[in-house]
């Protein structure tokens, strides 16, 4: 299974006990996947449809508890795609209508078709209901990607009205939601790997945020190590281009000039280069008798450097 899948599975699992709860929730799953119907007698009837059925079952059961009505299941399956839909149906005008208002889709005077809104403010107002709400849309119509792979965290809305609403409540917990739209539909989007770790906190799938937390700490010890490894490679790579470069000038120079002339400290120093090509300049400063410190070979060989480079613009000269 999908870590997205995992994450709906969890939120499917976690029923709330208040009722203004389970109201919230059934609320974000009418808006995002049901379909209020009106025929020609005024009746009303609701049709929550997925393709998921965790999300059908989530229905039939908030239904079930929050109204004591017992909805029909319709399973469709398409052989052509290989896939099967599931459609949790309220017939009955008098059930309908009365989750229409608990949900506040519509008022409770309110008889037209028309006035029937897909969310209200009103079944969101405690925190609590407003996660209950979050974990609803995200089983309609929410998926994450693998966090091992990358972090994006969406919810896919039909309409921009609906996309506002759900990423103001999204961001009344202190999160950068954001919108972009996608062919025909709207999208709530999350991209930072901690705002999708609170975002998972927010709807109370502490489950998947623990293993994703932990797919996080596995990255970012694999990007430290690896950004010591490039560190200390492009060290090491560094020192060996610099004890090329001296071994260059101080055969120029023995070549040349000769190491005769030069003050005993820095033919010491030329002669310990020569014979230790790959030795730090620490090792290379406790190799002389006496021992000398990491600046003072530093400081001869760089002195040795200046003078190779010297004879060769004298030579150059003399060209």
């Amino acid at each position: 299974m999908s870590f997205s899948g995992k994450v709906r599975e969890e939120l499917a699992a976690n029923t709330a006990s208040a009722r203004h709860c389970q109201l919230a929730e059934l609320a974000a799953f009418a808006g995002m996947c049901g379909t209020v119907v009106v025929n020609r007698f005024d009746s009303y009837s609701i049709k929550f449809h997925s393709e998921n059925f965790l999300v059908a079952r989530k229905v039939f059961t908030l239904i079930e508890k929050t109204f004591n009505i017992k909805a029909d299941i319709s399973i469709r399956r398409n052989i052509r795609r290989q896939s099967v839909s599931y459609a949790v149906i309220v017939r009955r005008h008098e059930d309908a209508l009365r989750i229409l208002q608990a949900t506040k889709m519509i008022g409770e005077n309110t008889s037209a078709a028309g006035d029937i809104r897909p969310f209200s403010p009103l079944v969101i107002q405690h925190t609590c209901c407003r996660r209950a709400f979050l974990r609803g849309v995200y089983q309609a119509a929410g998926s994450m990607s693998d966090p091992r792979k990358s972090y994006h965290f969406e919810i896919v809305c039909a309409s921009v009205q609906a996309a506002e609403q759900i990423r103001d409540v999204i961001c009344g917990f202190g999160l950068d939601a954001k919108i972009v739209k996608r062919k025909k539909s709207f999208v709530v989007y999350l991209k930072e790997g901690s705002q999708i770790v609170d975002i998972l906190n927010v709807m109370e799938a502490h489950v998947s945020l623990m293993e994703l937390e932990n797919v996080r700490i596995l990255k970012e010890m694999r990007n430290s190590v690896n950004r010591k490894v490039n560190c200390e490679t492009a060290n090491i790579n560094k020192t060996v281009s610099a004890a090329v470069k001296q071994v260059e000038d101080i055969t120029y120079l023995r070549d040349t000039v000769g190491l005769d002339h030069l003050p005993d400290n820095l033919v010491e120093a030329a002669l310990a280069r020569l014979e230790n090509p790959d030795a730090t300049l620490k090792e290379l400063g406790e190799s002389l008798d006496p021992p000398v410190g990491k600046s003072g070979i530093n400081h001869r060989l760089r002195k040795l450097s200046e003078m190779a480079e010297k004879v060769r613009q004298e030579q150059g000269g003399l060209l």
